[in-house]
């Protein structure tokens, strides 16, 4: 069947119109009213309510469109903060980003809800997300670069701290405020008893384990905190107070899911943890460089093989951060026999072998000649000692330890993963 132009545009349009025009002239549209009196939390709300089945509207997007009215276009600006930011692996690492941009406005809110309760300006410091709705645009450029200058400074305190990827920060939501106290003050850190007592309220909330949940509250307690403590010795931060960890906690922990189980990863580097073979510190470079994770120090295979008991053996007593090429020499040998291949194939002292070993508060003597027991009680003490060193804080439940001795595996799969 043959048709002219006219035929063909008559017919093609009719199909327009019964396939697209007229289903949707049927199509119900739901219309919801706000008035001009509705506060922007409230409107908020409806949004986050509207879009539970689809992508949700984040306060980010609300503050947008609010920001538009100012003709300032915020997903664009925080685009090129990001390009900027995203290069510190801290930041971004594997597809694992560490700071959003509703972080980015909820700390510049709280940054700016500072300044104003210190020149009695505001009431009282808050960054609850009906705050953050109420920020202005004047606000926002007044305070962007001081929190971006702060966001790198607090990046350098956790390079320092021996955090070197995003993967490895145990709560990415403390970056938020320890981002404003660097933004508040980026010098705070160049006093040697300002640097100390930041450093505690770190550890402090990483073994006290007070970043999980909502954290809005905390980020004001622990920068007005912190401020006052710096003045005033005697006037602990909400999180240094309340900060406890038990010492049974230890073994508990298995996987990178637990923030103290982070945690004792960087303490560890922090004491100068040198890797087996090379005898190399596991600065940032190396770390990186050489694919390091986190291993057993005795591997799996020979502890399942021995009847070693998984909580004992998959804790992170037994775990250290380890070259990838190391960890495959290692492999899953008894720790005498890879110990005495380290030292055969690749021409490293036995004194030499020693001193890394013991860099990782390894017991040197009872790592050789396989004494599980006493190599796992050992270093349980060396990392709780670090622990307390760094949060400033005594254990709690250490003497009621008692020497751990291994017994044949239940049957029963209570953990996991290898880390």
């Amino acid at each position: 069947m043959f048709y002219n132009n006219d035929v063909l545009i008559t017919a093609n349009f009719f199909k327009f119109f019964n396939d697209v025009l007229a289903p949707m002239a049927k199509y119900s549209i739901p219309i919801i009213e706000i008035g001009n009196d509705v506060p922007k939390e409230a409107i908020c709300q409806v949004f986050e309510n509207v879009n539970q089945g689809g992508v949700s509207l984040s306060v980010f997007e609300l503050v947008t469109a609010t920001f538009a009215a100012d003709n300032f276009e915020l997903r664009k600006d925080w685009d090129e903060i990001w390009r900027d930011l995203r290069t510190e692996k801290i930041i971004s690492h594997k597809n694992y980003n560490s700071f959003s941009g509703t972080d980015f406005i909820t700390a510049l809110t709280l940054l700016a809800s500072y300044n104003k309760f210190v020149n009695n300006n505001g009431r009282a410091v808050s960054c609850k997300k009906k705050d953050v709705l109420k920020l202005t645009y004047a606000e926002y450029a007044e305070y962007r670069n001081k929190l971006i200058d702060g966001i790198k400074e607090a990046i350098k305190f956790l390079t320092e701290e021996r955090i070197f990827t995003s993967i490895d920060i145990p709560y990415t939501s403390q970056l938020i405020p320890l981002s404003v106290l660097f933004a508040i003050d980026k010098n705070i850190w160049f006093n040697v008893s300002n640097r100390k007592k930041l450093s505690i309220w770190y550890w402090c909330g990483v073994f006290g384990e007070l970043y999980g949940g909502a954290n809005e509250t905390r980020y004001v307690t622990d920068v007005t905190g912190m401020m006052t403590w710096l003045d005033d010795d005697n006037m602990f931060p909400d999180t240094v107070a309340r900060s406890n960890f038990h010492a049974s906690r230890l073994q508990q922990l298995y996987t990178r899911n637990s923030a103290a189980y982070k945690g004792v990863m960087a303490l560890t580097l922090k004491e100068h943890a040198r890797d087996f073979l090379k005898g190399t510190e596991m600065d940032f470079a190396s770390y990186v460089g050489e694919a390091t994770d986190i291993h057993h120090i005795f591997p799996q295979k020979h502890c399942v093989d021995n009847g070693i008991d998984r909580s004992l053996w998959n804790s992170v007593i037994n775990k250290t951060p380890i070259y990838a090429r190391t960890n495959r020499i290692i492999g899953g040998v008894a720790p005498s026999k890879y110990i005495s291949s380290i030292e055969r194939n690749h021409g490293v002292a036995k004194s030499e072998l020693d001193s890394y070993l013991a860099s990782h508060q390894i017991d040197v003597e009872a790592i050789r000649r396989d004494d599980f027991n006493t190599y796992y009680n050992k270093r349980r003490i060396a990392l709780l000692d670090l622990i307390e060193k760094a949060t400033g804080k005594s254990v709690p439940g250490r003497e009621e330890l008692t020497e751990t001795t291994y017994n044949q595996e239940s049957d029963e799969e209570m953990y996991l993963t290898d880390y």
